[in-house]
Order: structure tokens, then sequence, then C-alpha cells
């Protein structure tokens, strides 16, 4: 599957821009769009292309490992909207957190569990400090779940 344009605007709307290197809550180094890596660093700047770009090649990036993450585990019947709520919650915090999930363990076992929404809520520290941009970011991708 591929992510929805919906998806797109959401995950920029709730990563932010910054064209100059910071370090999120959680400690590590970020530009762009929530864009992480070796590549980061201090002082760094780029332009708005360069953050596009950055966010265009690592979406593509979560696209293709969610979706094999779906293959290999025979997942069936997910449709658009739970697609996208689980691209957000894996590029914000990562698909090894997502595949290591009671959340995801849910989804392998039943798309369709109506307490998967709940499980989005569970994530919402940052290095150990409860954020309300999180709950509020989880409480979207929940909603996003449920076709909301």
């Amino acid at each position: 599957m591929k992510a929805s344009e919906d998806v797109k605007k959401f995950i920029k709307g709730q990563e932010g821009n910054k064209l100059e290197a910071y370090r999120c809550p959680a400690g590590v180094w970020t530009i762009g769009y929530g864009h992480t890596g070796s590549d980061v660093r201090a002082g760094m700047k780029i332009t708005q292309a360069e953050a596009d770009r950055l966010f265009d090649q690592d979406l593509s990036v979560f696209e293709r490992q969610l979706t094999d993450m779906i293959h290999a585990n025979s997942v069936t019947g997910l449709r658009q909207n739970q697609f996208d709520a689980l691209l957000s919650f894996a590029y914000n915090l990562g698909l090894s957190r997502l595949r290591g999930s009671t959340l995801w363990r849910k989804v392998k076992a039943n798309p369709d569990d109506p307490t998967i929404a709940d499980e989005f809520k569970r994530w919402v520290y940052a290095g150990g400090v409860k954020l309300r941009g999180l709950e509020k970011r989880r409480a979207a991708e929940a909603e996003m779940y449920k076709g909301k």
C-alpha cells in the first residue's frame, strides 16, 4: 500500500518542519519533517526542497517496510485508513517499536479488533516524559485507524 495524501499532510503537520537540526524530546538529532539518522548533526541546515525530498524518501522507506511487515505476517483486509494510522505511528516511533508492540500483535490477529485504537494511546512518552503533543497525535491516529 501507499500513503494517502491525507496522511502525508497529517504526518507533516504533526512533525512540523525545521530547516535547522534540533534535538527532539527524546534527544535525537532531527531536521526537516522528522528526519533522523547519522546524516543529521548539530548546526546542520537544509532548504525547503531538501526537507521535502527527505520526507518523501523517508516515507517511501516506511511504506515499503510496513507493507513488507503486513505481507510477512499474512495480515489481510487492512483498509487505507488503518494502513495510514500504522504508517504515521511507525514514521514517528520506528518500525521496530511497532513490530514489538501489542498494537501490532492485535493487528496481526484481527485488524478490525475494536481495542486496537486504544493501543495507540499508550505511546505518549518521550524520554520517560508524557507529552501532550504525543497524546494528541496518538488520539488522532486512533481515530484515523477507526476510520473517523
